[in-house]
């Protein structure tokens, strides 16, 4: 019968799966056989064979000759290795370079800030601070009260029983006479004791007493000026008082923007105080801020030069100041982006009564590349601090209908809070006072006045925190607290800053102040008699004093294509070599470690085997041992059984043999002389043995 016809499919399915197996099994038998070269041969074919110049020369020179190149060879190889080392270093560094371009195009006008120098109107804030000025009144008379040597201890005035001791023994002014500097001498400037009057001025210094709950503990501020330590003394007792009115009330007894924004131009447009987005800071009250953008698109700058900026005329009221909170006369001014928080403290300049300020403006705009470039954030995501100014608390406008109207007016409506907030963006000086925050709330328990509060902590004060001034002030002299807030923030990777040119002159002049001031009473209150004066007059004048622009931005100082090219210039220069010879150090690398592996499996394999034999035995067999094994049958010839197996009729030779084999003398003590044929192996055409075709 013929056999059954084998198909296409059938005769080519076995033979790539044989194909693949083998070449696993050739790939497998390499590895096992290792690169067939001893560590010296090795060697001396990578010396013979290689592209870098100087190993060929080991080799092939004599024996001084072998040494001189070997001993420079090694000493441009370390230079090599040195110097990439560095390189390396220095790429790792990540090192910028900065670029500078000028531009010109049509820019956004900057966000303007206005505040004014006092908070607060006196005339409105007295009735909250009416004790707190009695009580500095009375200290100011006991310090320049001249001396009287019929005066008896006795109270420090008159009317000392009208004095609200209570809040001056909250944080105290005292005197420290120094006259013995080894024990100075103390005195409470309202305590009953004489007129400081004899006492030498020299000497003395006011400080501010701040202890704790318990008064276990006390610190001394020391001022070098009176002036300084009342000042001081005024702005924490006052920060204690008005953080705890609502901020309605502190918004109340500030300036409002049509009693301070007398007249406003923007290029040839009119404006008003309507055009200003409304602020309120605990440091500087209402603040009025003009093209901010939180609320209206920005508005852009037509052409460069003073006629096509900002105009404005402002009155401070210098008359309502508070006398003993602020003691600088003038306003507020910063300049800084749309949608950024005004910190005025750091930024600001003021603006002096009676002049024309006039403020040109040109623009840098700085780009850093950021990670791991510089330490720069985007848009403050990724600090840790939560910024307190990114939703800043507001008193947004709303009609007096709660229903939809679309003929409302701005005189129809009122401010209310209606828990809106201003979205502005990250700067690093949020960072930093949303960090101090942190620590006030997390050292004393209560917010500071002059940040945003933490939602759910109230704000420091005297009768519920009566130790809130001590914290604060150990909190703001150390050192560790702030070094920190500084590692923790971050400029922005993205900034403008304005850089601003000021001039000065009085205004008005001496010939038309009688007109002008006629004219702004009328617009300000409809008054024929002059209610305003120069002291509390401010023109400013706002512009960009041309329309090219800086740009900073920095660029990568090292980048991939110059470490590549810096390192093969150095390994060009001191060895000659390229990329290839790098490759074939590399693979005799390999080679070695190759060859160093199967060396180590060899030597464990013997290892095992040693422990795996039997130990030898010194001591003879005994008689019982040398006839157990004479009658195992276990142990039989090779030679014997191949015999047997090639003659079956020598049975009878092979009996015989047995029979006459010595007894007592066993045979050696094999495990077995029963060995397998090995499998003729199938020599390939590399000459190597295919197990396959066993």
């Amino acid at each position: 019968m013929d056999p059954p016809a084998i198909t296409g499919e059938d005769r080519s399915s076995p033979e790539p799966k044989m194909t693949l197996k083998r070449y696993f099994v050739k790939a497998l038998h390499r590895l096992q056989k290792g690169p067939g070269y001893t560590y010296k041969e090795l060697l001396v074919w990578y010396c013979d064979n290689t592209n870098t110049h100087g190993p060929k020369r080991i080799i092939r020179e004599g024996p001084k000759k072998k040494v001189i190149w070997f001993l420079l060879t090694l000493l441009f190889a370390s230079l090599v290795f040195w110097n990439w080392g560095s390189l390396i270093l220095t790429y790792l560094s990540y090192g910028v370079s900065a670029s500078l371009a000028i531009g010109f195009k049509t820019m956004t006008f900057p966000a303007v800030t206005i505040c004014n120098a006092s908070p607060y109107r006196y005339s409105k804030a007295k009735p909250y601070l009416q004790e707190l000025d009695n009580l500095i009144d009375a200290a100011l008379d006991r310090i320049l009260q001249p001396p009287n040597e019929n005066m008896t201890v006795s109270s420090p005035t008159n009317s000392s029983q009208d004095l609200n001791m209570q809040l001056w023994n909250q944080i105290p002014l005292m005197l420290i006479d120094e006259s013995n500097k080894t024990h100075p001498v103390i005195y409470d400037i309202l305590g009953n004791h004489s007129s400081f009057a004899n006492l030498d001025g020299k000497n003395c210094k006011l400080a501010l007493k701040l202890c704790t709950n318990n008064g276990t503990s006390c610190t001394y501020r020391n001022f070098t000026s009176a002036a300084q330590a009342v000042t001081e003394w005024y702005v924490l007792q006052s920060t204690s008082i008005l953080s705890q009115k609502t901020e309605r009330e502190r918004i109340e007894i500030g300036y409002k923007a049509e009693e301070m924004i007398l007249a406003c131009l923007f290029g040839a447009e009119p404006c008003n105080y309507k055009n200003f987005t409304h602020l309120y800071h605990p440091d500087h009250g209402n603040c009025y801020i003009f093209n901010w953008g939180v609320e209206k698109k920005p508005l852009i700058s037509s052409n460069p030069g003073a006629e096509f900026g900002l105009k404005l005329i402002l009155d401070i009221s210098q008359d309502d100041y508070i006398p003993y909170l602020t003691s600088t006369a003038g306003a507020w001014l910063m300049l800084h982006e749309q949608k950024t928080f005004p910190f005025l403290k750091d930024q600001g300049i003021y603006a002096m009564s009676g002049t024309e300020t006039s403020i040109g403006v040109l623009v840098d705009e700085l780009v850093r590349m950021g990670a791991p470039y510089s330490d720069c954030t985007v848009n403050g995501s990724d600090i840790p601090i939560k910024n307190l100014y990114q939703d800043y608390p507001t008193y947004q406008e709303e009609t007096v209908p709660t229903e939809p109207c679309s003929n409302c007016t701005m005189e129809d409506r009122k401010e209310s809070s209606t828990g809106a907030v201003y979205r502005t963006t990250y700067s690093i000086q949020a960072c930093l006072r949303s960090c101090f925050q942190a620590w006030m709330v997390k050292d004393c328990n209560c917010c500071h006045y002059s940040f945003p509060r933490v939602q759910g902590k109230p704000y420091c004060n005297n009768q519920e925190f009566p130790d809130w001034a001590y914290c604060f002030s150990e909190l703001r002299n150390q050192l560790e607290i702030r070094q920190t807030c500084i590692e923790s923030c971050k400029e922005t990777c993205n900034n403008t800053q304005y850089k601003m040119t000021i001039s000065m002159a009085d205004w008005p002049s001496e010939a038309s102040e009688n007109w002008i001031f006629h004219i702004l009473s009328y617009e300000r209150n409809k008054s024929r008699d002059i209610t305003v004066d120069r002291s509390g007059i401010i023109k400013l004048n706002i512009y960009f004093q041309e329309y090219n622009y800086r740009t900073i931005v920095e660029t990568a100082g090292t980048t991939v294509v110059w470490l590549l090219s810096s390192l093969g210039g150095q390994f060009g220069f001191w060895m000659g070599g390229s990329v290839l010879c790098i490759i074939e150090f590399g693979e005799i690398l390999i080679d070695f470690v190759w060859i160093t592996i199967l060396k180590l499996i060899g030597w464990f394999k013997g290892l095992r085997r040693k422990r795996s034999q039997p130990p030898k035995r010194d001591a003879l067999p005994t008689v019982s041992e040398r006839v157990e094994a004479h009658t195992n049958l276990g142990f039989q010839g090779e030679e014997g059984e191949e015999g047997a197996d090639d003659n079956p009729g020598d049975d009878n030779l092979a009996a015989d043999g047995e029979a006459g084999s010595e007894p007592g003398t066993p045979p050696p003590q094999y495990d077995s002389l029963r060995v397998s044929a090995m499998d003729v192996m199938e020599m390939d055409s590399d000459g190597e043995a295919d197990p396959t075709k066993a």
